[in-house]
């Protein structure tokens, strides 16, 4: 459910309510959260919960828009018992709801998101963030570190680990010929080095790495040109070297209805691309649609 005083219960009822016609999609579904809270949310929207099944781990009275000490630990619960029951096998995908990194750290959990902690628990050295829409799908070579650390942060094989799992999950997607392009890390794509020899030096590397795995990588390509192609469908899928590099585009594009993904976990995870949005929780305006688009993309993976 994500925090419960963030616009994870809202977003939640919103899209349950939008598969109301499909139960048997319904049917997969199980919520982990507060079963109070998201019946006062549904009350406050004037909607009904969906037949679902809910597994209520705590009992809140919360305050929309004001996180207090039991709603982070509660949110931590959350995610703590759906990693549990992924460990045993129970269920096969999370979609998680908008979390703090600050309340992680309040709540005594030592990881600044879902990802690292996905990822730690369920035993994955190797792993992607990468991000999915209609229009554009992007893969994150490095995340959330200082720009001044990117360049010494990228070598040969971690994007070939990140091609690797980007040309999978294009397989699980079905994608026919799938074509994946890589951003240079210069401007220009170093200008023959030029403006920099990390394309030269680096990134060839990496390309003639995949190629020989079959991997069809095509690039490095100036990033300020390549998204316009990307997005024209000449590729299916970018690898982008930084965050703000392939984020600022694909947000551009999928700012409403973007999926978070994580590559290389045993399960399925995605998430909506916002978070938790307390200046306007409670309110009864948070736009489900980048949730929706988040459970569309588990159900469709799963189903491949």
């Amino acid at each position: 459910m994500g925090c419960p005083a963030g616009i994870g219960p809202e977003i939640i009822i919103k899209s349950l309510n939008y598969f109301k016609e499909q139960p048997h999609l319904l049917e997969q579904i199980l919520i982990i959260g507060d079963k109070k809270v998201l019946s006062k949310t549904a009350q406050r929207l004037n909607l009904e919960i969906p037949k679902v099944e809910i597994l209520s781990i705590s009992e809140l009275e919360v305050d929309p828009g004001k996180p207090t000490i039991e709603t982070s630990k509660a949110m931590a619960q959350y995610v703590k018992t759906a990693i549990d029951l992924a460990k045993k096998g129970e269920i096969q995908a999370i979609v998680t709801g908008p979390i703090t990194k600050e309340g992680l750290i309040k709540a005594g959990i030592p990881y600044a998101g879902h990802t690292d902690w996905l990822a730690k628990e369920l035993g994955v050295d190797e792993y992607v963030m990468a991000f999915y829409g209609d229009k554009m799908i992007v893969s994150l070579v490095t995340t959330h570190i200082p720009l001044k650390e990117v360049p010494e942060s990228i070598n040969s094989e971690r994007i070939f680990k990140v091609a690797k799992l980007s040309y999978e999950f294009l397989n699980k997607l079905d994608k026919k010929d799938a074509k994946i392009a890589l951003c240079g890390l210069n401007p220009h794509a170093g200008e023959a080095g030029l403006l920099g020899d990390e394309e030269q030096m680096i990134i060839k590397e990496a390309v003639d790495k995949c190629k020989k795995e079959k991997i069809p990588i095509y690039g490095p390509f100036p990033s300020d040109s390549l998204f316009y192609w990307a997005y024209k469908g000449r590729y299916d899928l970018v690898i982008a070297l930084y965050h703000d590099q392939g984020l600022i585009p694909f947000k551009l594009i999928h700012f409403e209805d973007g999926v978070n993904i994580t590559l290389g976990l045993p399960i399925i995870r995605t998430s909506p691309c916002h978070g938790t949005a307390y200046d306007i929780a409670g309110k009864g305006i948070a736009n489900p649609t980048s949730f929706v688009s988040a459970l569309k993309l588990a159900y469709k993976l799963l189903h491949n």
